[in-house]
């Protein structure tokens, strides 16, 4: 310490900074939690909605971008819940019901949920050390892709479409992946603006398509069953391979825009061994949880190497000109990740064991008006507009019987084509 004493008050300051982005951490924690089990509430209108109003709180912007980082982080980790306890349809339809609905139907519910930490875990180890080399050769070769963007995202979709069973399947996703491109060039480009500090037509748009059909398929189905036990029915070398797949999934969507974590699942399991539906539906469960977590910490990775950001959280900081380095970025969101991993399971048995004791007519209704509530808070009137027609061409993978993730193109298929 210096005779002038001024080591002392700049350590104290460093002591109150570390605390403040503590305090931030915490709550960012909890807004997490709270966002992650409310059906319908995407993670990047989130984002996008805490940095609204961050200019105006009353702490230090390292605090800030904590709470953003963690609150995004944790949304991502907690979403799986309402995903696996609402939306469950009749068990006669289990075969055209979603992955992780299949397991709910089987009473594997609680199992899924803690696949999902699982994987969700153990990506979040594998991808921040992987992150560093990966971000230091797409420094050098991410000029070549952005100049030819269009050409990945066309093979992104053509693969897509490869990974359908069947001929018949194919040509349907083919007629999918057109009606959603066409949606999402007629919309996406408009001006939207509703009650709430931050418009935008993403949130009803992605509720219209992936929410809404779900909900409406499940509304005369008997809800969630009695659930089993906890006890993981596959094998430690199958979960490897789904997290890897998925991780590995996670660092291509991370550097990429438009291309969501349900693409990156999707794509994995095509790479991995042949399993019969009930395997594949952990596999998938695994992975695209897997792909969802290692492509939030690829994107930090994305935004300090390439200076673009890829997540709602990332944009929403730099909007607001709050500090994204790697060194408050990335201990934050592992610090969040474990929180959101060992939450899962938690509160995700307690939401089956709610909705399964709930009316599942009354509970789609409700959760269905909440949506278009939430459509008109973010975009007006002609948020509510953009809600029913994207839940139209979200139904045509029900009727056409192809895969949802065809429904991701929305966003793709406008990039691709400038």
């Amino acid at each position: 310490m210096s005779p002038t004493g001024t080591v002392g008050p700049v350590t104290l300051s460093g002591l109150d900074s570390t605390v403040a982005v503590f305090l931030g951490v915490a709550v960012g924690v909890c807004l997490g939690t709270c966002s992650g089990l409310v059906p319908g509430l995407h993670a990047n209108a989130f984002a996008l909605l805490l940095a609204s109003v961050a200019t105006d709180v009353p702490a230090p912007p390292v605090a800030v971008a904590a709470a953003v980082l963690a609150a995004s982080t944790v949304h991502t980790f907690l979403d799986v819940v309402p995903a696996l306890a609402l939306g469950v349809p009749d068990a006669a339809l289990a075969p055209g019901a979603l992955p992780a609905h299949k397991l709910v139907l089987g009473g594997r519910g609680r199992e899924a949920l803690r696949l999902s930490a699982l994987g969700s875990g153990a990506a979040l180890c594998i991808a921040v050390p992987v992150a560093v080399p990966v971000t230091e050769l797409l420094v050098y070769g991410y000029p070549v892709i952005r100049n030819h963007l269009w050409v990945v995202l066309v093979g992104v979709a053509v693969a897509l479409v490869w990974t359908e069973p069947t001929l018949r399947a194919k040509l349907t996703a083919g007629v999918t992946i057109a009606a959603a491109t066409g949606l999402g060039l007629a919309v996406l480009d408009r001006s939207f603006g509703g009650p709430l500090p931050v418009g935008g037509v993403l949130a009803p748009l992605l509720a219209g398509l992936f929410g809404v059909p779900v909900l409406l398929s499940a509304r005369h189905g008997s809800g969630v069953p009695p659930q089993g036990d906890t006890t993981l029915a596959t094998s430690p070398g199958a979960v490897a391979q789904s997290v890897l797949a998925g991780t590995g999934g996670g660092a291509f969507v991370g550097y990429l825009p438009g291309v969501s974590s349900g693409v990156a699942g999707t794509l994995a399991l095509a790479v991995l061994p042949g399993r019969d539906p009930d395997e594949s539906a952990r596999a998938y469960v695994t992975a695209t949880s897997a792909a969802t977590t290692a492509t939030t910490v690829f994107a930090l990775f994305a935004l300090a190497g390439l200076g673009t950001p890829r997540t709602g959280a990332l944009v929403a900081l730099s909007a607001a000109d709050l500090p994204t380095g790697l060194g408050i970025a990335v201990p934050t969101t592992i610090f969040a990740g474990v929180c959101g991993a060992a939450l899962v399971p938690v509160l995700g048995d307690r939401a089956l064991s709610v909705a399964g004791r709930l009316d599942q007519r009354r509970l789609v209704a409700v959760v269905c008006l909440f949506l278009v509530v939430l459509s008109w808070a973010f975009a007006g009137t002609g948020g509510v507009v953009v809600l029913v027609a994207a839940a139209v061409v979200g139904h045509l993978p029900v009727k056409l019987g192809c895969r949802r993730v065809h429904l991701m193109c929305v966003l793709m298929g406008p990039l691709a084509l400038g």
